[in-house]
């Protein structure tokens, strides 16, 4: 095989799959591309193994090329769950890095816009927009640049602290 040889170290690799709804792989029992190449590297024989290498490498980069699998390194998963942060997401989409949810996001405020009578939508630098419909009287309007907190509340709400001020429920809408 040619061409550029790549380097897949399992522990900063995920591998996500896209198009699981697909009917021909609903229906496929093979063990999934990891599962595969994990096998060839039990294969004793170089010869042999080199081409179970080929073959599976050859698989996973094209499937990468049709959408069907994504490498996806930490950072980005980290970015990621910093953007999706307020929103409801299925366990286990980021593999094993699922096992430390988000319960609070730290980040910087872009953009402020009144809300209602008393209220404000914050937009933060990942480019979520959260409400803040009805915040008390000693509450300092929120400002572009900003420190704001985000943290998990009861009933799919957060707190939401903004320069330090004390917390105000809030929710993400976008």
């Amino acid at each position: 095989m040619t061409g550029p040889k790549i380097s897949l170290p399992a522990a900063t690799l995920s591998i996500t799959l896209v198009g699981l709804a697909s009917p021909a792989l609903a229906q496929d029992d093979s063990p999934g591309y990891l599962d595969r190449l994990a096998t060839c590297r039990s294969i004793e024989e170089p010869d042999a193994r080199l081409a179970c290498y080929d073959r599976e490498v050859g698989a996973v980069v094209a499937a990468s090329e049709e959408g069907e699998v994504r490498l996806v390194d930490r950072e980005e998963v980290r970015q990621t769950k910093r953007k999706l942060f307020g929103f409801t997401i299925p366990k286990g989409l980021f593999g094993s890095d699922d096992k430390e949810d988000m319960d609070l996001l730290e980040t910087t405020i872009t953009r402020v816009a009144p809300y209602g009578r008393s209220g404000y939508l914050i937009t933060t630098e990942e480019g979520s927009v959260w409400q803040i419909s009805n915040p008390p009287m000693r509450f300092n309007p929120p400002k572009s640049g900003q420190a704001v907190v985000f943290k998990r509340a009861a009933l799919g709400s957060f707190f939401i602290r903004v320069n330090g001020q004390l917390g105000v429920k809030g929710v993400r809408i976008e």
